[in-house]
């Protein structure tokens, strides 16, 4: 997961702009104004600061915004995650994902899905959704209407919507060689970190007032 070989590099001091600075700033990382930020996907949106701002705006309602609950949320990014092979989101999200409290065992039954998992319809319906979006760019009329049983219409376009986004998340960071972070115990696809440790809880920006010590980097 760490071999990755890099395509668009984060952006140089020497081109840190304030536009560029507003990208790598904007989810209140401490000290990434004057310091740049730690993560490595920031860095290289700083790249394309038109895009990297309205990016920003976008995935931030996505991730903190979102009209889904947290756990539902990291359910389908976690199954888009393990169908794309993104091992940048599915390191970042096992954690968010347990602080949402799911567990470990329910990790590895979004991975095996439909095998395994103590899904209840609400949770099935998240799951399938991920993969008939991704297989027939639609979501079947029978699962749409489980989901109309579950959610409201806000809550079913922000599935959607939410699917597409770590979709194509994970094409960018994939296509632009996007690593994960150094210092980070990377969580493997077999929910094992590199080095031997059982994974941890971490929290989103702002979530915990030391938020970014939890990263590891």
């Amino acid at each position: 997961m760490t071999d990755i070989k890099p395509r668009i590099l984060p952006l140089p001091r020497t081109e840190w702009t304030d536009d560029a600075r507003e990208v790598f700033s904007y989810w209140g990382e401490p000290n990434s104004w004057e310091e740049g930020s730690k993560t490595n996907v920031l860095m290289v949106m700083a790249n394309h600061p038109g895009l990297g701002k309205v990016y920003n705006i976008w995935g931030k309602h996505l991730l903190m915004s979102n009209s889904l609950s947290t756990r539902h949320l990291e359910l389908l990014i976690l199954r888009v995650a393990w169908l794309v092979k993104s091992a940048y989101e599915w390191h970042n999200h096992v954690g968010y994902a347990l602080n949402a409290g799911l567990t470990l065992e329910d990790i590895a039954a979004i991975r095996d899905y439909p095998a395994g998992g103590n899904w209840d319809e609400a949770d099935d319906a998240v799951l399938r959704s991920v993969g008939e979006l991704m297989a027939d760019g639609t979501i079947s009329d029978a699962n749409w209407a489980v989901l109309g049983r579950h959610f409201t219409k806000q809550q079913q376009m922000d599935l959607v919507f939410s699917i597409g986004h770590y979709v194509m998340t994970s094409w960018a960071l994939s296509s632009f060689g996007v690593g994960i972070e150094g210092g980070a115990d990377p969580i493997g696809f077999d929910l094992r970190t590199a080095s031997g440790k059982t994974p941890g809880k971490t929290y989103k920006p702002g979530e915990t007032e030391d938020w970014t010590d939890s990263r590891g980097y």
